[in-house]
């Protein structure tokens, strides 16, 4: 699990493909403190497995399920990425529940300076990712935590302050620029639980959920 709070800028050094799988060679600094093989960390938000690690650098498989869904198919050597570590128990939570688990990609429509702050606006290549997404709600967007300013038909916006401008990968971007989205856990399973039953899940169709938004307002959860 992690929180969204990105810990530095990695660089991409090395990338090797073999069709839809990719072997990313990465360098960073900060994270390799305490880096184990084994250990998981989020790249530009994408949960990832460090298979070795030397002289500053440490790499990750990337299997074709992860290649298809998330931007890091985009990337190249010299790339900018935002790294996270996984949370450590006991440690402060800072941002959301993230558990590199991208349902998805966006493009970035328009930034736009406001005041002290820089307003990017996101549209999500998948339509249905809005049943999940709300303003003032939750959303991670390149393994950043960030709060939904608003939403329209078809884009949502964020307001990203400057100290995360200068921290992450996302004062790189542009409109045209596409960015990793994963939307809030919470809203995720409370969509599965109200729906169980009425959808069919890979081979399996169950009875009906008794969960409902009766239910959910009748124990103070709606």
């Amino acid at each position: 699990m992690f929180t969204g709070l990105i810990e530095e800028i990695g660089e991409m050094r090395r990338i090797g493909r073999n069709g839809e799988a990719m072997v990313l060679a990465i360098s960073a600094s900060r994270i390799m403190d305490d880096l184990k093989l084994g250990d998981s960390v989020a790249v530009n938000g994408v949960c990832l497995t460090a298979t070795s690690i030397e002289n500053g650098l440490f790499t990750v498989d990337v299997m074709p399920q992860t290649y298809r869904h998330t931007n890091l198919r985009v990337l190249q050597a010299g790339s900018k990425v935002n790294l996270e570590r996984a949370m450590a128990a006991g440690s402060r939570f800072g941002g959301h529940i993230v558990q590199g688990h991208v349902d998805g990609t966006g493009v970035i429509s328009r930034v736009k300076p406001d005041q002290n702050a820089v307003m990017y606006e996101i549209v999500p290549q998948d339509r249905d990712m809005f049943r999940y997404i709300i303003p003032q709600g939750s959303v991670t967007l390149d393994g950043i935590s960030l709060t939904v300013v608003d939403t329209t038909e078809s884009s949502f916006t964020v307001s990203i302050i400057p100290h995360t401008l200068e921290e992450t990968v996302l004062a790189l971007k542009k409109a045209g620029d596409s960015v990793n989205i994963e939307n809030d856990i919470l809203g995720k399973y409370v969509d599965h639980l109200l729906h169980y039953g009425s959808r069919t899940s890979g081979h399996h169709k169950s009875k009906s959920s008794s969960v409902s938004m009766d239910y959910l307002a009748e124990h103070g959860f709606a």
